[in-house]
């Protein structure tokens, strides 16, 4: 399978990027995992919206959902003007029934509960669920087919069975919103330094950072979960390839 980082800050995009969005891709089949501000801009680079095959969601936090909006309403135009004449399954949970019921939106997508005790099949993918510790109800998740997992943890502060959740996984593709030395837990986010040491813990192949902050020296951040994994570490960027 191939990741593709779409957008890859915390909050708010930064100028010209995107906050979170990843782009899964295996055997031509495309699932778009979580969809941030200005996510659909620079998915149009790769693919139209129009070939996404489904859409999943870690939380309902805007910098995770702001452009569900407008990929529905690209959708719709696409129905109106007969490119489109399929429906986009999203995924989410449903404990924010609220923002849950706006995943379906005329005919053009249709909002599907996943159950986080249960395995979801999409498409080629086999994905089960965590629970993680954040301000609102979150999902990692662990995304597995042909023998290769990735691990995606959504947002969260540090908690020990986040290793073994993704223990032995390829990829970890883990939140690192702030610094060596920093508390994220009551914002219900990590330090680089707990990063590394998850990814070292959980035995995981490769680490890449994302959830990235607009304050400090961010090559602090590689530096710091480095202490902790000896690894591959990469800083997510728009438009970065991994083939797992």
């Amino acid at each position: 399978m191939e990741l593709t980082i779409i957008g890859h800050w915390g909050g708010f995009p930064k100028k010209g990027e995107a906050s979170s969005g990843y782009l899964l891709t295996h055997n031509g089949f495309h699932l778009l995992i979580d969809c941030g501000s200005a996510v659909l801009s620079k998915l149009q680079t790769i693919i139209s919206a129009e070939r996404l095959d489904g859409m999943i969601l870690s939380h309902y936090h805007a910098d995770h959902t702001a452009d569900i909006g407008v990929v529905q309403h690209a959708l719709y135009v696409g129905k109106f003007t007969n490119q489109y004449d399929r429906t986009l399954p999203i995924y989410g949970h449903m404990l924010d029934l609220e923002r849950f019921n706006q995943l379906s939106y005329k005919d053009v997508t249709a909002g599907i509960a996943y159950k986080p005790e249960e395995i979801l099949h999409i498409g080629p993918f086999r994905i089960s669920f965590l629970q993680t510790h954040h301000s609102v109800p979150c999902f990692a998740m662990r995304i597995e087919t042909d023998g290769k997992a990735l691990v995606y943890t959504g947002d969260t502060s540090y908690f020990k069975e986040l290793e073994d959740f993704a223990r032995g996984a390829d990829v970890l593709l883990c939140e690192s919103n702030f610094y060596k030395g920093m508390d994220g837990s009551a914002a219900g986010h990590m330090t680089s330094e707990e990063v590394g040491m998850t990814a070292h813990q959980a035995g995981v192949d490769k680490l890449i950072l994302t959830h990235l902050p607009h304050f400090g020296d961010l090559s602090r951040l590689k530096d710091e979960a480095a202490e902790q994994f000896t690894g591959e570490i990469l800083m997510a960027s728009e438009g970065l390839k991994i083939i797992i």
